[in-house]
């Protein structure tokens, strides 16, 4: 298995994968089916900020996540974050997770995050699985504020 840089040639692929509206609102945070066609197409313009991968299986691609880098906050989101429906459940998202994440921890940052619904309970196990573990509430809380939802707040311990 092995990490690649996204391309928008699988855009349709990777939007195929959320196979109902509750897909596509864990992926996205839209509540609509099929994927909306403007997130799709921004993912073909993503910024310095934001780095976008493709987990593949040989030549076949088979998840894909994006860290979003922010310098002023020294920190590294993990975000947006689906795998091939007939791939789920077998422990290969749990590795995907771990490429990813060694991705992050190569950018340098102090702190490394992410966010999930708290109703997706098998991502939240694979990232515990990982090593991540949840924040303090009061800052979950305070993340929160701003938020459509009260997602699950995970860190990940890095040596900074």
């Amino acid at each position: 298995m092995e990490l690649r840089a996204f391309e928008g040639e699988h855009t349709a692929l990777v939007a195929g994968w959320a196979s109902s509206a509750q897909e596509v609102l864990l992926l996205s945070g839209r509540d609509e089916y099929p994927f909306p066609a403007d997130i799709s197409t921004s993912w073909r313009t993503i910024s310095d900020d934001i780095q976008a991968y493709l987990y593949f299986d040989g030549e076949t691609p088979i998840a894909y996540g994006e860290l979003w880098l922010d310098a002023e906050e020294d920190e590294v989101e993990l975000a947006r974050l689906i795998l091939a429906p007939d791939l789920r459940g077998k422990g290969i998202g749990t590795e995907f997770v771990r490429a990813l994440l060694a991705q992050a921890l190569s950018a340098g940052y102090a702190d490394i995050f992410l966010r999930v619904r708290p109703d997706n309970e098998p991502a939240i196990r694979a990232y515990l699985r990982v090593g991540f573990h949840s924040v303090a509430e009061s800052l979950a809380a305070e993340w929160n504020a701003p938020q459509p939802i009260n997602y699950t707040w995970l860190q990940y311990p890095t040596s900074s």
